[in-house]
């Protein structure tokens, strides 16, 4: 999660500077006396901002939306004080901002941006593979709608790596589960779990494993046929790895995996064979 902090940082600072140099250019110009509060409760926040206290921050961007809403500031107000709430770990608040922005602003030059601080906002509340994994699954969306509306944008090459993290996530979730499944012998459910890992998410670690496992439920149900075709796939691809090891230990009951496994067998064998001397 810090990293994707770090990264959000270094790209909000291109939004975050040029808001700030088109402020100073705005005062220049002679104003209303709303507008010129609306700048100035702008500016406040972005002081607050600098000096660390995002969450009084935010609540200065948004006053200084409420101060001028028709204003081309108002948009950026909103954005700065999701971003502040985001900086401050309030992901709810900064969200809900947001999808207020959309709604609000739907012609807005800063939409890239927006999408993107939405899914890291949205990635941010997840707590692992045991828990409810929605939130990444919104956050997967924005990342998709991002690379496929604004492709030259800045926040599109970080989006695609992003998604690559966030399926590994969500096929450690499938292998959860379908391991759950195993368990219970429930192996249908277990079947599609895997199956999905294959077909959704087929360039994350966890494809070992899932060829692994549907060798062993296939083999367990007699299918034999099935389990050689998954078993060929996983000796292919990963003949090296510790889960074709455990598959072929499926087929060769004998084999060994291991060096302390062997030389107890060795020690077994040597005492059975001084057995039959007597």
């Amino acid at each position: 999660m810090f990293k994707f902090k770090i990264v959000l940082i270094i790209l909000s600072l291109i939004f975050f500077y040029s808001c700030s140099k088109e402020t100073k250019n705005t005062k220049l110009i002679k104003e209303t006396n709303q507008k010129i509060e609306m700048i100035s409760a702008y500016e406040k926040g972005m002081d607050l901002f600098e000096i660390g206290d995002y969450f009084a921050a935010g609540k200065k961007f948004l006053e200084a939306e409420i101060l001028f809403p028709q204003s081309q500031w108002a948009p950026k107000s909103v954005l700065m004080a999701s971003y502040s709430y985001y900086m401050q770990s309030y992901y709810s608040l900064a969200i809900e901002n947001i999808r207020r922005y959309f709604k609000t602003y739907p012609d807005d030059k800063n939409k890239a941006y927006a999408h993107y601080l939405l899914a890291i906002c949205y990635y941010e509340t997840i707590e692992g593979e045991k828990k409810d994994l929605a939130p990444l699954i919104l956050s997967k969306k924005e990342f998709d709608f991002l690379i496929q509306n604004f492709p030259n944008s800045d926040y599109a090459y970080d989006a695609k790596f992003k998604i690559d993290l966030i399926n590994d996530i969500l096929a450690a979730k499938e292998v959860y589960i379908g391991r759950h499944y195993i368990k219970k012998k429930k192996w249908i459910p277990a079947l599609n779990r895997f199956k999905n890992v294959l077909k959704e998410y087929e360039t994350t670690i966890h494809v070992e494993e899932a060829l692994h496992r549907l060798v062993e439920i296939y083999y367990k149900l007699g299918m034999e046929e099935e389990s050689l075709k998954y078993a060929s796939l996983l000796g292919y691809n990963y003949n090296s790895g510790e889960w074709y090891k455990e598959t072929y230990k499926i087929f060769n009951r004998k084999y060994k995996t291991s060096i302390p496994e062997r030389k107890k067998e060795m020690k077994k064998e040597k005492r059975d064979g001084i057995s039959a001397l007597f």
